[in-house]
């Protein structure tokens, strides 16, 4: 017991060295084809909302296999009028959120025409020319790319890069792309697949959106709680009572906000870290490889089903057991149910991501003192440590702390698939205490064990942020 009031200690005192570091801003430009599906819309609501975290670089209407012959931007400009009749409220809450005349300036027109039709010398469109201006601005930090619908004005941006940039600089500028699609919505993104076999490519691909993990947000789960994408939950936590941006959230036609998936991993919760999404976070977990054609499936859009000829970053299987709120004794315990699939990697963080949204929604009405605001997770420790196979180690989240001085909920749990170790290890002490202990499994060569602490807030509605510690495991 002395040992490990020690280690407590020392790990305690350690936190006075781990001095929060400033988190630097992803950046993104948009590719929508809106008005194709309510869904675009919805995204969009909440993009805005987070516009306070994420650099929004370019908000790109497009045409896609659903919306072929037009583009709407007069569509996302509406959004952020409304947007712009609650920033003043927003930025009681956070300063960094943007006026919405710098918004307005980002809306970019791609071709009004399907795929590939709109590639080729002669067929720049102001998106494309406003893709390649972002590339070349002196920033070196990676530009993401989310498409929620068709790709043909980044395949246009590409093919004028390959074609009149020299090859050092078209490798350097097509280096800083980062691209998640969701699936391939019209018949550019197999061919920026092919011609670009080095860039960075988040997709499930083909149009059977099923298979999909992005499909995970609207996916209805059976044998768990699905409350917080109910039309109950969206009427009474975003559509109504909640300003001029709740007012224009669509009901659901086809799925919820099948779009999001594409950025929540930008969101920068602690869980996050987009250049690796083998490690999981808000918008799923995806593996580098290339996928079997022979058990892709072919939808009804049209697009192109072709076998891919380069490795890409897609699906990636979870296996997850929920822990469950218990109203008596440990405040938490495992579910008895458990669940496995690529969907998993996702939906796992639904009611957390959920939650965060609603909070946001209120921050469009309410003063600073009345509305929640996430906790801040800390660490008594650095976010990797080393230890020996078979020891003993601490995790400590001394320094946590709510901004609204709600009280704190912990939880630690080992997520296997982020590391290199795969079985499971289990928290030796109960797994919801501030600091915890943990025996390493003994192994014969070196081995990463990746821990999320979850810190939840008892504010309404409850907010969760999170930590990683990398646990490097030495024979």
């Amino acid at each position: 017991m002395k040992t490990t009031a020690a280690l407590l200690m020392l790990l305690t005192l350690g936190a006075q060295f781990m001095a929060s570091q400033p988190v630097q801003k992803n950046r993104a430009i948009i590719l929508s084809d809106i008005e194709a599906d309510p869904d675009d819309t919805q995204s969009f609501v909440r993009l805005l909302l987070y516009s306070n975290e994420i650099e929004l670089k370019g908000l790109i209407a497009t045409t896609s296999c659903w919306l072929k012959n037009r583009v709407v931007p007069e569509s996302i400009m509406k959004l952020i009028e409304a947007y712009g009749k609650v920033q003043t409220n927003l930025k009681l809450h956070d300063p960094d959120y943007p006026n919405a005349a710098t918004l307005i300036s980002l809306v970019k027109k791609g071709p009004a025409v399907y795929g590939m039709n709109g590639v080729g010398k002669g067929k720049d469109t102001e998106g494309s020319d406003w893709i390649i201006k972002v590339l070349e601005e002196t920033d070196e930090r990676p530009l993401w790319i989310c498409v929620w619908g068709g790709s043909n004005t980044l395949a246009q941006a590409l093919y004028i890069i390959k074609n009149t940039k020299t090859n050092a600089d078209a490798e350097k500028l097509t280096s800083k792309l980062r691209v998640y699609a969701i699936s391939d919505q019209d018949d550019s993104g197999i061919w920026i697949r092919n011609n670009f076999p080095d860039l960075f490519y988040i997709v499930t691909p083909g149009d059977d959106y099923g298979n999909a993990t992005w499909s995970a947000i609207n996916s209805y789960i059976p044998g768990n709680d699905n409350s917080e994408i109910s039309n109950n939950w969206i009427a009474q936590n975003i559509q109504q009572g909640h300003g001029p941006l709740g007012e224009i959230y669509p009901d659901v036609a086809y799925g919820m906000e099948g779009d999001t998936p594409s950025w929540l991993s930008l969101i920068p919760s602690g869980l996050n870290n987009p250049e690796h999404p083998e490690q999981g976070g808000w918008g799923g977990r995806y593996e580098l490889y290339k996928p079997d054609f022979s058990k892709t499936k072919k939808g009804s859009s049209g697009v192109p089903h072709e076998p891919e000829t380069r490795e890409i970053w897609t699906n990636a299987v979870d296996s997850y057991i929920p822990y469950v709120y218990n109203a008596y004794g440990r405040a938490v315990k495992r579910d008895t149910i458990s669940f496995q699939d690529s969907k998993v990697s996702l939906w796992r963080w639904r009611n957390d991501f959920q939650q965060d949204f609603a909070a946001r929604m209120d921050w469009c009405i309410m003063p600073y003192e009345k509305a929640n605001h996430p906790p801040v997770p800390a660490l008594g420790h650095p976010e990797q440590i080393t230890v020996k196979s078979g020891a003993g180690f601490g995790l400590d989240a001394t320094g946590s702390y709510d901004p609204d001085g709600d009280n704190l909920s912990y939880l630690w749990f080992h997520y296997p698939e982020a590391g290199s170790y795969k079985k499971r290890i289990n928290v030796d002490s109960a797994e919801n205490l501030r600091s915890v202990y943990v025996m390493a499994p003994k192994v014969d060569k070196p081995e990463t064990a990746h821990f999320i602490l979850k810190v939840t807030d008892k504010g309404n509605p409850q907010l969760s942020r999170y930590k990683r510690v990398i646990v490097n495991i030495v024979p």
